[in-house]
């Protein structure tokens, strides 16, 4: 189960602002791209799953991604989540040619959803997808993601952190972003889900 602290920023001088407080704990930015993919049917979509492949810093790696029963509430989300290296090169040709992930043998994650959702009994369509730049900070012992995420439709802003225990580190960064004046609430949807929806959260 992935843990995680989700705080969207108003707008790109709130990101501006608290960049600029977290530049003494930056350890690395990446450019991440993110491509999805359903069966034809809606297979995965319909049960609340998610199939990723991302791409980080061009093609430089590519890890495959299964994301299954969200929850979000007041600014936490938890989901079950499974991750696995993927051959950047596949990846891309499975963009192309979506039916390519079918004959991928040797992925956990491609074998589960094929058994447990029935994935690609009726076809694989890749649903597109969108960039993200992610600045990667280590403060206070917690490892901070600061993300700038790149849609057709618009730009979106939020702060990410992985917990064990969520109430309390969402309590320091809240305390955090007050005495700074970075103008922030909690995300309630997913990036996945804003990039379904096609709308920037209000």
């Amino acid at each position: 189960m992935e843990v995680e602290i989700k705080l969207r920023l108003q707008d790109s001088t709130s990101h501006q602002k608290l960049s600029n407080l977290l530049s003494p704990f930056h350890t690395k930015t990446l450019l991440q791209e993110n491509i999805f993919f359903d069966g034809t049917n809606s297979e995965l979509t319909s049960n609340l799953a998610v199939l990723r492949i991302r791409f980080y810093n061009m093609d430089q790696n590519c890890v495959l991604s299964l994301k299954a029963k969200p929850m979000i509430s007041g600014g936490v989300s938890r989901m079950e989540e499974h991750e696995e290296p993927f051959d950047p090169v596949l990846g891309r040709a499975c963009i192309a040619e979506p039916w390519r992930l079918l004959s991928v043998g040797d992925s956990k994650i491609l074998r589960r959803v094929r058994d447990e959702y029935d994935f690609g009994a009726s076809g694989v369509v890749c649903l597109g997808g969108f960039r993200n730049v992610r600045a990667v900070h280590k403060w206070r012992g917690l490892k901070l993601e600061l993300d700038e995420t790149n849609y057709d439709f618009g730009t979106n802003y939020e702060l990410e952190c992985e917990s064990a225990d969520p109430e309390k580190h969402k309590e320091l960064l809240e305390d955090f972003l007050k005495e700074n004046g970075v103008q922030y609430s909690y995300s309630n949807v997913s990036k996945f889900a804003i990039f379904r929806s096609r709308k920037l959260p209000q």
